[in-house]
């Protein structure tokens, strides 16, 4: 039985999906609603599903793209997302981000993680001041120490932060499977609610040791570059979607892959960035119905090589 939030997530996408243009009749269909998985460090539940930010919301506040990015945006809310992950180090995108929670009037359905990736307190806490300016926002849900930059101070001073009540969760962050290592050694060192690395089915380093150790020890995972920037979906553009890909309720590409990573326990959510609408509830989906097994992420690995 779908609950009534549920019922109204499935309807919200599936409407975006119609409204935005003709697509495989499989996007609209039942499916149970967005899951949700647990933030370890509270107990809080998160959506699987959230929203990055890099290249796609570097746009200024009077760019006729501002429309489009709002409905990605409300695509998100109204699908049952919430995560939207930015930084300063992304251009004018934390402004973006902020102006468009405002548009949307909906700052209490949000969950907004940024960054810090400055050297020294003063320039982090003048950096994460200005984060508060462009996000339009008293409290901001999670910031985490960009690239591993100045890691201890700037964890030392998010905790301050923590400790007011202006930063809800902190955590740290890397793109490339070289800093795993380093990521890996900060875990082991600092208490941190969250942490951000890359991981798809083009790269799987994080399986080694990364998720396992967020599994054993409680540490929530956002997971960046879940299709490499887009190199994966080029792979397989133009080719049919496998009839096995409905054994896992997935109606696109994009979905085999986002299902590949959701199908790991210690992924709490995913973030890919886009400023499609249509992408953007396409990526819902994959949030919703069946994740494959172990053979399952075998053939989807197969597929992409």
């Amino acid at each position: 039985m779908l609950t009534r939030r549920q019922i109204i997530q499935r309807s919200a996408v599936a409407a975006a999906l119609l409204a935005l243009g003709p697509l495989l009749p499989s996007l609209v269909r039942a499916a149970a609603g967005l899951r949700r998985r647990e933030i370890p460090s509270t107990g809080e539940m998160l959506p699987v599903i959230g929203l990055g930010t890099s290249i796609t919301h570097n746009v200024s506040l009077d760019d006729p793209r501002m429309d489009r990015l709002l409905e990605v945006l409300r695509v998100l809310v109204e699908g049952g997302g919430s995560v939207i992950d930015t930084a300063p180090s992304y251009g004018n995108a934390e402004r973006v981000v902020g102006e468009l929670v405002e548009r949307l009037g909906q700052r209490g359905q949000v969950f907004l993680a940024s960054k810090v990736s400055s050297t020294g307190r003063e320039r982090g806490l003048a950096q994460i001041e200005a984060s508060f300016g462009a996000l339009q926002t008293e409290v901001i849900d999670l910031i985490q120490v960009h690239n591993l930059q100045d890691t201890r101070t700037q964890l030392g001073l998010l905790r301050e932060l923590k400790q007011e009540g202006r930063v809800r969760y902190i955590g740290v962050t890397h793109y490339l499977e070289s800093a795993h290592d380093r990521l890996l050694d900060t875990l082991k060192q600092e208490q941190v609610d969250f942490v951000q690395f890359n991981y798809s089915v083009g790269e799987r380093n994080a399986e080694k040791q990364l998720l396992p150790y967020c599994a054993d020890h409680g540490i929530a995972t956002l997971i960046n570059r879940p299709f490499t920037r887009g190199n994966l979906l080029s792979r397989v553009k133009g080719k049919p979607l496998p009839d096995w890909a409905a054994e896992i309720d997935a109606s696109s590409w994009a979905q085999l892959l986002l299902k590949f990573i959701l199908a790991e326990p210690a992924v709490t959510a995913v973030i890919p960035a886009t400023s499609n609408p249509r992408y953007m509830a396409d990526n819902l989906l994959a949030g919703q119905g069946r994740l494959p097994d172990a053979r399952q992420r075998q053939m989807i690995v197969d597929a992409f090589r």
